[in-house]
């Protein structure tokens, strides 16, 4: 469906959580779509009973997108009900060859149930997509969203994840499949953080630098910034105290920066690297500041 621009945006549906794929060609953008739930009209104003399906576009220069077709994974193909499949994140598998993996957080209930990481393939490049049976990280009573994959020199991986009211956790795994919870948090609550605090993180490693990471944080009930980590070995993390994005007034995102990947576009002739961060924004326009969910963009010289 598009927007024809004079009809009003009731923050009822909503578009978070972009995760973005170079490809031949191009780029995919897998993003998840906030829906009412049968019997629970409000939507993503009402996000604890909504429903939520990961969807995709394309684009040939990483700013202009085109939705494709159909429906990349249902909440009953992952596992959620008629609730919550959300936060794609598409890897190449472990296996080799063209099959890519994706990574998706499972939410079967509201924010208060436990959620956990599970995993579907794909064979034709990241379109068609079968759910794989088993959860990959989650133990039935915490609350994990959002995963994030960083291949080793050892050839495991790693999973980033957030464990809501504690911080961004890791694991690791020899397969892709079967992961090991790692001791500590890599990234935890600051004094600042309330409710679900510090979760969503972006992981990349530019040029050979040291690991840097962006993450979300709540300062206030209503209020979500994009902040920054750096990293030499993936598992100590420094915290800059600087946000990277805060909530601007009038703007899309009004009220909350959060969900975000990060792109490098194609080089310029004689011009530095350039970035783009994608992220979620809320415009805090409906009830209770919750507003209408976009995936925006930002333009960086610098990761």
């Amino acid at each position: 469906t598009r927007w024809s621009g004079s009809e009003p945006r009731t923050g009822v549906g909503g578009a978070v959580s972009p995760r973005v794929v170079a490809l031949p060609g191009g780029y995919r953008l897998y993003y998840t779509q906030i829906l009412p739930r049968p019997g629970f009209p409000a939507g993503a104003v009402d996000y604890d009973n909504a429903a939520a399906r990961i969807l995709s576009a394309w684009s040939v220069d990483g700013s202009t997108w085109t939705p494709e077709a159909g429906v990349r994974l249902t909440p009953a193909q992952g596992g959620a009900g008629d609730f919550r499949v959300v936060s794609s994140e598409v890897v190449p598998a472990m296996e080799g060859g063209r099959r890519l993996r994706m990574y998706f957080e499972c939410c079967p209930g509201p924010q208060s149930a436990a959620s956990t990481i599970r995993s579907a393939v794909s064979e034709d490049g990241g379109l068609v997509w079968t759910p794989e049976p088993g959860v990959r990280f989650g133990d039935g009573r915490r609350n994990y969203s959002a995963p994030r994959i960083v291949f080793l020199p050892d050839g495991r991986c790693r999973l980033y994840c957030g464990e809501r009211g504690r911080g961004i956790v890791s694991a690791v795994s020899a397969d892709g499949l079967n992961f090991r919870e790692e001791p500590g948090t890599r990234v935890e609550r600051s004094a600042t953080s309330v409710g679900g605090s510090v979760f969503a993180p972006e992981i990349v490693r530019v040029h050979g630098g040291p690991w840097v990471m962006y993450y979300a944080e709540y300062v206030a009930r209503n209020r979500a910034q994009i902040m920054r980590a750096s990293s030499e070995d993936g598992l100590d993390w420094r915290k800059e105290s600087r946000p990277v994005l805060t909530p601007g007034p009038g703007r899309w995102d009004a009220v909350k920066c959060s969900e975000m990947c990060l792109v490098e576009l194609p080089p310029l002739p004689g011009a530095e690297p350039r970035f783009r961060l994608l992220y979620e924004g809320c415009d805090g326009t409906a009830a209770g500041e919750r507003g209408v969910w976009r995936v925006v963009g930002a333009t960086m010289m610098q990761a």
